[in-house]
């Protein structure tokens, strides 16, 4: 047990001092779509699935935001600048707006 937080405190050390702040932005914006997409599929289970258009709409759009911020956040790390040497920081986030604008028309569109 104590080797387990040994490791964590090491983990959360490094995290703390070696990762940029914008990189951190990224990871508390996925922090939060994740627990809104757990409370979204929590409230499911306990209320039921009438509305079940928005469930799904909701879902797929927290699913969606999610995974278009992990790949925000691959394509703006500094330490993977050599696999993406055509994709500026800058352009990594155009990208990833206009694709969540994208992903939110067709969010709305399902709801009807």
């Amino acid at each position: 047990m104590n080797d387990i937080k040994t490791a964590a405190n090491s983990l959360v050390t490094a995290y703390i001092k070696d990762t940029p702040k914008s990189l951190k932005l990224i990871d508390s914006y996925m922090v939060y779509v994740l627990l809104t997409g757990i409370i979204q599929f929590v409230y499911v289970v306990i209320a039921g699935t009438f509305p079940n258009n928005a469930f799904l709409a909701g879902f797929i759009s927290t699913v969606a935001s999610f995974v278009l911020a992990a790949n925000l956040r691959i394509q703006t790390n500094p330490k993977n600048a050599t696999q993406f040497p055509t994709t500026s920081p800058e352009r990594a986030f155009a990208d990833f707006l206009a694709c969540n604008v994208v992903v939110h028309f067709a969010v709305a569109n399902f709801l009807g």
